[in-house]
């Protein structure tokens, strides 16, 4: 392949909602509905002059293994920076591993550790560099951006105000910052990824051709740097856009294994590139770019509060495990109803006027069967103080119906709504002194309930201009 890089390149990926099917779409029997949102993170690549480097002291330079860099190697640097978040700069220096082990960066400044970034460097060097001519990447500065939405209330209280764009400066730490749950590591995975092989193999207009091996890659880094736990529908959404989705086989990268390992390299190659004839890619994203019927909108309500879904996730397919019978009953029954869901979505957008009294029986029913399994797994899918707040905002006049989307927990609640600005006065004047009066089952509390500006869109992975960035680059 032959050796490109252009002075800048950026891109962004969405954010998702699984509207349907949490923790269903860890299982290939079964699928979700996801919903890209328009909520974005943006990642831009920039090509820094030949030996330009910052924040690397000056003499030998050791790889992990004890060898010495070669001076091509000590040319290469990476910064990247997330400049909405104090102190949020990583300097990494790039090691090239013996017997085919790719890349790896090495944090060469103090701070904490960002292993979404670290790894998605580690994943994209390497496969760049296996199927580059030019093995030189020269020095890069990468800058992150977020959307506003990504981050709760408690960031934008203590936000710095400026005029810079959409973009906010949040003026904390990124590890104080709370996430509202619409999948932002795999929106910074697909997006960074994306960006460096975009940047340094192909040109911005091949991005749909290239899709399915930036999902491919994306993937792998996005398993890689959560510790391999997920079914990979938000890293598909991000690529792809909406989408039913049905998971690939965790099979096609457990052969991968890790960065820096004799031949890691030619395995990433292979799941990158489909070639593996053993483990084909077999995901499935039907229906990818599907919009709301027209005349219904999706929001997003903020409850200040937060769940860990990979040990929610954990618990749940362990109680799956030990009570097969009573959870494939459960299972099948939430996988029905789910169809039926999204066939009346699909058929609502060809017609209407049908109403929409159909979807909000459907998720009332999905409801029910998502707190049979919060009280059978004991996690808290639908833990009672979402109830209480779901079946307040369902009485709203002009509301659908609405979910705790994903794995559940304390995340952000997704609501169907007419697409009426009525509707959202009503939300806002329910949420202005919104209290909890039931004690939760599991403890959790939710603190001020806000309305997030995030609206549902079917778009994945797309170029960026440059000029909505001034001020960050």
């Amino acid at each position: 392949m032959s050796y490109k890089s252009s002075a800048t390149t950026a891109v962004s990926a969405p954010g998702k909602v699984l509207l349907t099917g949490g923790y269903l779409v860890l299982d290939r029997n079964y699928t979700g509905t996801v919903f890209a949102l328009d909520a974005r993170i943006h990642v831009v690549v920039e090509q820094l002059r030949k030996g330009h480097r910052r924040g690397v002291s000056s003499g030998s330079e050791k790889a992990e293994n004890g060898t010495s860099e070669s001076e091509k190697d000590k040319e290469n640097s990476i910064v990247v920076r997330s400049p909405q978040f104090v102190g949020a700069v990583w300097d990494y220096g790039i090691q090239r591993a013996e017997n085919g082990g790719g890349i790896k960066v090495v944090q060469r400044n103090d701070g904490r550790r960002n292993p979404f970034v670290e790894t998605s460097l580690n994943y994209a060097l390497t496969y760049i560099s296996y199927v580059a001519d030019s093995k030189d990447f020269g020095s890069l500065s990468i800058t992150i951006l977020a959307d506003n939405d990504y981050y709760s209330e408690t960031a934008f209280s203590k936000a710095i105000e400026q005029n810079l764009g959409e973009f906010v400066n949040f003026g904390v730490p990124l590890h104080e910052a709370h996430k509202t749950g619409l999948g932002s590591s795999a929106a910074l995975v697909t997006s960074l990824v994306s960006a460096l092989v975009i940047h340094r193999t192909m040109q911005p207009d091949d991005i749909g051709a290239a899709r399915d091996k930036l999902h491919n890659l994306a993937q792998a880094a996005h398993c890689a740097a959560q510790g391999k736990v997920g079914s990979g529908f938000d890293v598909a959404a991000a690529v792809y856009g909406s989408c039913l989705y049905r998971r690939f086989s965790p099979s096609i990268l457990e052969s991968v294994g890790d960065a820096g390992t004799p031949g890691f390299d030619e395995r990433l190659f292979k799941v990158v590139e489909d070639a593996d004839t053993e483990h084909p890619w077999d995901t499935e994203c039907l229906d990818f770019g599907m919009t709301l019927p027209r005349g219904m909108q999706m929001v997003l309500c903020d409850v200040e509060c937060g769940s860990q879904t990979p040990s929610m996730v954990k618990k749940v397919l362990e109680w799956k495990k030990q009570n097969k019978q009573e959870a494939d009953l459960l299972w099948n029954a939430l996988q029905s109803n789910n169809e039926r869901l999204c066939l009346e979505l699909k058929q609502l957008s060809q017609n209407p006027e049908k109403g929409f009294d159909d979807v909000r029986s459907l998720i009332q029913r999905s409801r029910s069967h998502i707190r049979d399994m919060t009280s059978k797994s004991e996690v808290p899918i639908e833990p009672k103080v979402q109830t209480e707040l779901l079946d307040a905002i369902s009485e709203i006049d002009g509301v659908v119906g609405g979910v705790v989307p994903g794995a559940g927990g304390y995340d952000a609640l997704a609501v169907l709504i007419h697409d009426e600005a009525a509707v959202i006065d009503r939300l806002n004047e329910l949420f202005k002194n919104w209290e909890s009066k039931v004690e939760d089952d599991f403890g959790g509390k939710i603190g001020k309930v806000r309305l997030l500006g995030v609206r549902h869109g079917s778009i994945g992975l797309e170029n960026e201009s440059l000029e909505q960035y001034q001020g960050w680059l």
